[in-house]
């Protein structure tokens, strides 16, 4: 996602109590979409071929939002430019993040992908270093080591067992650059305004990009019309495209993604929860013991350092 320019964001601003309090229910309710939104997903992939459901996914979704802009209002600010930058991030951070992240899914488990996933934030302060010239701090580098190693110690646990196979974590990994990149991306270029209609740019864009490849590899044939995939589908369109995108552009503009993403420790422990309650997976102790330095490192890397007097 696009949305999760971490640290890469200028530090907030103070902000009353209360409002401190709505932030961290749009961060609390963002972060439960996004912790339990591979769980779903692998529910509609096990009735559906994964390049479809998301090619649909995102038509539908970017269908919804364009046709409801004229009904609340929303006028059509963008420049051209404005259109080709939603475009490319709608291809990087949902086409190519997604579309490897779901393939991946189906030789991963729901809670694996999401850990790995989760890395985001760590290695995006690396990539903000070198691309975008900020300090690396002991913070940083402890959170990075804390943080890959806890990812690594995972994989390594689960590739012994046998639970996970090789080639779907690559896959996972190669996600995660993807989403790294799309953040360095919004960080540049991404317009300030006219967002809703730009996630709809964004949505349409993926789901153009990837429908000749779901055609191309996969087979309608292959679709079994069933009420969890219905259901699925519906999470993803209305609550993970449409709902958990604009919030998290609402938490940007609110506080900036600094302060925010010092919530995403959360994530990992999450998403091997919903793993767990949705699709029953197995959790090992190495899974609990291998959590902790990642959200550790997680929490490290996107903590707002502290203001000097």
């Amino acid at each position: 996602m696009s949305q999760l320019a971490l640290s890469a964001a200028a530090p907030p601003v103070a902000a009353p109590a209360t409002s401190r309090v709505k932030l961290a229910l749009m961060v609390l309710g963002f972060i439960l979409l996004w912790s339990s939104a591979f769980s779903v997903a692998k529910i509609a992939i096990a009735d559906c071929p994964p390049l479809l459901f998301l090619a649909a996914r995102f038509l539908t979704a970017g269908v919804i939002m364009m046709a409801l802009a004229p009904l609340s209002g929303i006028r059509w600010t963008l420049s051209r430019r404005d259109v080709a930058v939603f475009a490319a991030l709608g291809i990087a951070n949902q086409a190519v993040y997604l579309g490897i992240g779901y393939i991946a899914l189906k030789t991963v488990s729901a809670g694996l992908a999401a850990l790995i996933i989760s890395a985001n934030p760590i290695v995006t302060a690396v990539f903000a270093v070198a691309v975008l010239g900020e300090r690396m701090t002991w913070r940083k580098v402890l959170g990075l080591l804390l943080g890959l190693g806890g990812v690594a110690f995972i994989v390594q646990s689960r590739l012994a067992l046998g639970t996970d196979q090789l080639g779907g974590i690559v896959l996972a990994v190669l996600a995660l650059f993807s989403l790294v990149g799309g953040t360095i991306l919004f960080k540049f270029y991404a317009p300030k305004q006219g967002l809703w209609i730009g996630n709809g740019v964004q949505s349409l864009a993926a789901g153009i990009a990837v429908l000749p490849f779901a055609l191309g590899f996969e087979s309608v044939h292959d679709i079994v019309p069933t009420m969890s995939l219905l259901a699925s589908f519906a999470y993803n369109v209305l609550l993970v495209s449409i709902f958990a995108y604009l919030l998290w552009f609402k938490i940007l503009q609110v506080s900036g993604a600094t302060a925010a993403s010092s919530y995403h420790f959360l994530i990992p422990p999450l998403g091997m929860l919903f793993g767990w309650l949705i699709l029953g997976e197995h959790l090992e102790t190495a899974d609990l013991f291998g959590i902790i330095p990642v959200a550790l490192g997680i929490y490290l890397v996107t903590r707002p350092a502290a203001a000097r007097t």
